[in-house]
């Protein structure tokens, strides 16, 4: 007799004791806690994060020389800002592979110019108006759905190359702290084994994971769905990826930097990868003002304006123009296939008078 057999004969018979099966962590806490209290904490950790962000920005930005913020642009050079066009262009190309590896996983086939677009338009538009679960879903639905994608596989679809995303920000974080850990201690202050330590519990836990999906086949439920995990190359190319797509993103905005910055790229990643998180924690579009926020206090340089001219760039450059460009994209998309519905009524309408 297995061990739920026994439990439903002990449910089932009087003077027993009733076995339930037991809960997990977070559904127990979530039935332990006041109703809404998760929400609640979430989003007081968001206008937490925000309202911090606001005040460092707003007390740096009070200093600001606005005359060498226009120097400071004036002194980019044409050079950093198509190294930055070029890099961040990559990093999209990059963020396309999340959806092919996604489709691949789930033995489903849809052209590749439709998983460019889905992932392209999903990413420049869910980075900047922000709650990128929803945003990015809602993209990919519209494309998808055209090639017979259910919503189903749509969200699996989402939660894979969302799953990629954090990956590759884990598995680099880890490996700042270790390796630019004295350039981190430099920064704050910290000795360089309060780097070191994390990081390594960090790369740990990427080990951890690496195994436990590619040893054996997994899966997980998220509200009701099985979600079965890639096994060993998807994983792999999974960390690739994300890898490839987080160094190409932060490459464009380190290009940018001036050149007094004395910051090497690996710690810089690091930082990098700390303002994202604090801007997803936020919910603000894009992390707008938190993320800025935090690579001015982070990077040393000469002078703020220096640096936040090259933020600015940034923004413009990773955000708001691939922002417009996927909007333009969906435009011509849609009307291409609004007129090719129109040619073919026109064709029948010929066609019947003609008979």
């Amino acid at each position: 007799m297995t061990r739920q057999d026994n439990d439903l004969v002990q449910a089932s018979t009087p003077g027993l004791p009733v076995v339930r099966p037991r809960e997990n962590f977070f559904d127990s806490l979530r039935k332990r806690l006041p109703k809404g209290a998760l929400s609640a904490l979430g989003l007081g950790a968001s206008l937490a994060v925000f309202a911090l962000a606001a005040y460092v920005l707003g007390k740096t930005l009070s200093g600001l020389s606005y005359s060498d913020l226009l120097n400071a642009f004036r002194a980019t050079s044409a050079t950093q800002i198509l190294a930055a066009l070029a890099l961040s262009a990559l990093s999209y190309l990059f963020l396309t592979g999340y959806d092919v590896v996604a489709l691949h996983h789930m033995r489903t086939h849809a052209p590749y110019r439709v998983a460019a677009l889905a992932s392209f338009a999903s990413y420049a538009i869910s980075f900047n108006l922000g709650f990128p679960v929803i945003t990015s879903a809602a993209v990919r639905y519209w494309i998808y759905s055209r090639v017979a994608l259910s919503a189903l596989q749509v969200a699996n679809i989402t939660v894979f190359a969302g799953v990629t995303f954090w990956l590759g920000m884990t598995l680099m974080i880890g490996i700042g702290f270790v390796y630019g850990a004295d350039a981190l201690a430099a920064l704050d202050g910290a000795p360089a084994i309060l780097h070191i330590i994390p990081g390594v519990l960090v790369l740990g836990g990427v080990l951890f994971y690496f195994g436990w999906v590619t040893l054996e086949r997994r899966s997980i439920k998220l509200r009701g769905h099985t979600l079965d995990l890639p096994g060993f190359v998807p994983t792999v190319a999974q960390f690739a990826l994300g890898v490839a797509d987080l160094c190409c993103a932060s490459g464009a905005l380190y290009v940018l930097l001036p050149a007094d910055v004395p910051l090497d790229f690996v710690p810089f990643v690091a930082v990098y990868i700390v303002a994202c998180i604090l801007g997803v924690i936020s919910h603000a579009p894009g992390g707008i003002g938190v993320f800025e926020a935090t690579m001015l206090h982070a990077i040393p340089a000469a002078s703020h304006e220096s640096v936040l001219a090259s933020l600015l760039l940034f923004r413009m450059i990773y955000y708001f123009i691939p922002f417009i460009v996927a909007l333009a994209l969906l435009g011509a998309d849609e009307g291409a296939r609004r007129w090719a519905t129109l040619r073919e009524a026109i064709a029948r309408i010929v066609e019947e008078r003609s008979n």
